[in-house]
């Protein structure tokens, strides 16, 4: 039952969600002010056209690519901590982001070995993306395969962990006979980036985020059950094997597209459901659902905001950024493990 704490909760960090995602329009090198931002909103004239083209351009869906990755992976991560019910799993736990690296790095540190004629397509934006989803589904299709086999969890968590691995084990032998040109690419796609995504390509990705969100709210009572073990949840009744397949597609869709078109981002998925948990007090999957959602997108907008300070004369990856603030938040509950769930 919700209480009303909890929609004051809501109502605060909804609040707060709107608060960044201006507060990201309007941080960055050039100063733009916020009834600005609004008249290029809402279709106004506006004084500089500048602005307009760097806000339509540029910061308006760089802020909303935030908003769906943050949202994205903090569920998946709530995912995979239910179902394996382990307070350390992530969105990638199942080698998802592996995967996405491999196909990533196939096509980039392999790109001198392949006909010039296919070069210029698999090294541009779109090719990338689809090396990153194919790299990513060969995961999920052999992880399906191995689930169908196994009855007990914690052994395809094992399986999922061996995945991740074998691919980064290839894409480091693959590295060792890489020129530095190549590397350099691989490793400034591997620290991620919200920015450079052109319209058509957040469409996209707010779809596959759209429907891997709407996968995980129709297993909110599943999620509840599982909270006392599979043996539970099966003997009232839950299809065991059915609910895992959907919570498996619905972390593949949510971390697969993600890192198609942001990149591997590190810790918001395995920190924001502990931080859920903690500010709610709950341990029902209907609040916490909401509540990942919403301090998912505020974080990632906050990562967002530091990573372009206007005092810096260059972004810095955002992957650090949430590796520096989700770090210690992992540390903390690594400390209090007796508060986890």
């Amino acid at each position: 039952m919700l209480k009303k704490k909890h929609y004051l909760l809501f109502l605060i960090f909804a609040l707060l969600l709107c608060g960044f995602f201006l507060l990201d329009l309007i941080s960055g090198q050039v100063s733009i002010p916020l009834n600005e931002v609004f008249k290029i909103i809402f279709g106004q004239e506006t004084t500089k056209s500048t602005w307009e083209y760097i806000i339509i351009n540029y910061r308006l869906p760089k802020a909303i690519t935030a908003v769906l990755v943050g949202m994205g992976l903090s569920v998946s991560g709530l995912l995979m901590q239910t179902l394996f019910r382990n307070p350390l799993a992530g969105p990638y736990v199942l080698g998802l982001s592996s995967g996405s690296s491999l196909g990533v790095a196939f096509v980039i540190l392999s790109a001198g070995i392949l006909p010039s004629f296919l070069n210029e397509f698999i090294l541009s934006p779109y090719g990338i993306v689809l090396a990153s989803c194919l790299g990513s589904f060969l995961v999920v299709l052999a992880i399906l395969v191995v689930a169908q086999r196994l009855r007990n969890t914690m052994s395809l968590l094992i399986v999922g962990l061996m995945f991740g691995s074998f691919a980064g084990a290839v894409v480091n032998v693959m590295s060792y006979f890489s020129s530095a040109e190549q590397l350099q690419k691989f490793t400034f796609w591997s620290m991620g980036n919200l920015g450079n995504l052109p319209w058509s390509s957040i469409g996209i990705l707010g779809l596959a985020v759209s429907v891997g969100l709407l996968l995980s709210l129709l297993s909110i009572k599943s999620l509840d059950a599982l909270l006392l073990g599979e043996n539970y949840a099966k003997s009232v009744g839950m299809n065991f094997k059915k609910v895992r397949f959907i919570i498996i597609i619905a972390t593949s869709i949510l971390a697969g597209s993600i890192t198609a078109f942001a990149g591997p981002i590190a810790f918001i998925g395995l920190a924001v459901p502990h931080i859920s948990k903690l500010i709610f007090q709950t341990s029902n999957h209907k609040i916490l659902f909401f509540s990942t959602v919403l301090i998912g997108g505020i974080l990632m907008l906050f990562c967002d905001i530091i990573s372009q300070m206007p005092y810096l004369n260059t972004m810095l990856p955002i992957n650090a950024i949430t590796s520096i603030i989700g770090a210690p938040v992992v540390i903390w509950l690594l400390m209090g493990k007796k508060n986890l769930q």
